[in-house]
């Protein structure tokens, strides 16, 4: 099935941070670990939130300065230090009452391997391991970080005729 048919269903975004929403690398700095977020991604964070749409993070991290951040951009719920992402997944679903083929889910590597696999749509940035791009339904052009997560939350919405209507482009 094309993807864009399965984002008419979508009505939750799940988003791992390191590969997908920074490109990976990480500064040491003084014993801390540190991170750039894309403004591009969070202004389409920003807008899927206010437009109703329900995000969540799961990620393997621990930066609660990334959480912090990721939250007054509209994040529902931020999941750090997930070892185990498809039971962190199955509780927000408890949680929140979503199907899977509501779920677009954006990862790069093994540890989104079990999510993917059930979620209605398996999405990943162009860098990501050749492990998930063979079960993806679709890879964005964009690496991680580079606004790859703008483009799965832009075609969503596209798709549902949700972005830049009358009226939905405020700053």
């Amino acid at each position: 099935m094309n993807y864009k048919i399965k984002l008419r269903k979508v009505s939750t975004f799940i988003f791992d941070v390191d590969g997908v929403l920074t490109n990976g690398d990480v500064i040491l700095f003084q014993d801390e670990i540190v991170r750039v977020l894309n403004s591009r991604d969070g202004y389409a964070i920003q807008h899927a939130s206010k437009e109703g749409y329900q995000i969540f993070i799961i990620t393997g991290g621990s930066s609660k300065i990334v959480a912090e951040r990721l939250l007054e951009l509209g994040v529902k719920e931020v999941r750090l230090r997930s070892s185990n992402k498809l039971d962190v997944y199955r509780a927000l679903q408890h949680k929140y009452s979503f199907s899977d083929q509501e779920v677009l889910y954006m990862g790069d590597d093994l540890p989104d391997y079990p999510v993917m696999k059930v979620v209605g749509v398996a999405t990943c940035p162009q860098d990501a391991a050749v492990e998930i791009k063979q079960i993806a339904d679709y890879h964005s052009p964009f690496n991680g970080g580079r606004h790859c997560v703008r483009d799965v939350i832009e075609q969503t919405l596209r798709v549902q005729e949700k972005w830049l209507t009358d009226g939905s482009f405020k700053w």
